[in-house]
């Protein structure tokens, strides 16, 4: 989508896609995803061993060599996520809908149990695994990794995303197997 102040790093047949709430302020002026010092997203890749290395932002790019790719629920940097508008989060996840429906990735993870509520209208979600798909994929709520969420640390984190390689195993398919 033109104007977008970061790009969609997406791909067919993804095993996980990983869902910002939205870009920082510094995210936007690098042109990469979870480029603030002190965000947690690339330790947390790399220690659930979803990634072989540790990436740093301005490898995003990366991401679908391992299966992995990244985009945001609201287009608008910001400096916190509660700067952003139900409205605006309600859009974005129509539009999430439409790219997951368009890429089908096997998994669909939702950093941030607010911005999920309130773009999805699903005001009684918990994190993990939920009920409903969204475009398609199988969908996940996990915590949001910026340094100001203190209520997890790095090791719940990994702990957490590691567990959204297991959904995507279990409904890749096999060909033949059908």
């Amino acid at each position: 989508m033109p104007g977008k102040p970061l790009r969609d790093v997406v791909a067919p047949g993804l095993d996980v896609l990983f869902c910002g709430i939205n870009p920082s302020l510094l995210s936007a002026a690098r042109g990469h995803h979870f480029a603030r010092p002190g965000n947690r997203f690339w330790p947390a890749l790399h220690l659930a061993g979803l990634t072989p290395r540790l990436l740093t932002p301005d490898q995003d790019g990366e991401l679908p060599r391992f299966g992995l790719g990244v985009t945001n629920l609201a287009d608008r940097p910001t400096r916190t996520a509660a700067e952003l508008t139900r409205p605006e989060l309600q859009q974005g996840a129509v539009a999430l809908a439409a790219l997951v429906a368009r890429h089908r990735p096997r998994v669909l993870a939702v950093l941030g149990i607010t911005a999920y509520r309130l773009g999805f209208d699903r005001p009684k979600a918990a994190l993990g695994r939920q009920p409903e798909s969204v475009g398609g994929a199988v969908t996940w709520v996990v915590p949001n990794p910026s340094g100001l969420n203190a209520h997890y640390q790095l090791p719940d984190l990994a702990r957490l995303y590691r567990q959204l390689r297991t959904p995507a195993e279990e409904t890749r398919v096999v060909p033949g197997s059908r």
